[in-house]
């Protein structure tokens, strides 16, 4: 139920960024696509630690009675919230690059929904991935230890997309 619910977060959010990118349209492609490099490094800048720039963000963890009240449905309900990435903490800047990507990009439904799922998918990664690793401590720390170069390694990714697209 958790995982179902940050994929459906995901999507909806995504799906409300495409609906406003039709506002963007009247923009030149080639500038649109430009925004979105530029959002990309400044937010691989920003998880490089060379850039001081707060996020918007809702910087708060969902309370622990969304699960206690009813597992299954608290469990869904968590995962959509944290899929949204809007109620809770988002610690890399990639998932604003792609949002802006998504809202400036204006074309098919398509990519928007990949990302949302792409997002959606992340998130349940995590836990996944912590729990099979036998050892969450351990894995803890390895994953600190790497979630920056993740994070500038994203954001770049995102950028060298958009630029590829101008082409």
């Amino acid at each position: 139920m958790f995982t179902l619910g940050l994929l459906v977060g995901g999507t909806l959010t995504a799906a409300v960024l495409w609906l406003l990118s039709g506002l963007f349209t009247p923009l030149p492609a080639g500038w649109r696509q430009g925004l979105i490099v530029a959002a990309a490094l400044l937010a691989a800048l920003r998880d490089a630690g060379k850039l001081p720039l707060r996020l918007p963000q809702n910087a708060r963890q969902i309370p622990q009675d969304v699960l206690r009240r009813h597992l299954a449905r608290g469990a869904l309900q968590f995962g959509f919230e944290l899929g949204t990435g809007v109620r809770t903490y988002v610690s890399a800047s990639a998932p604003y690059a792609i949002a802006v990507a998504v809202l400036l990009s204006g074309g098919s439904y398509a990519p928007a929904l990949a990302a949302g799922l792409g997002f959606g998918a992340g998130r349940a990664l995590t836990p996944a991935l912590r729990r099979l690793s036998g050892d969450g401590e351990h894995w803890d720390d390895r994953l600190a230890r790497r979630l920056s170069g993740m994070a500038v390694l994203s954001s770049a990714l995102i950028a060298t997309a958009a630029l590829a697209m101008q082409r």
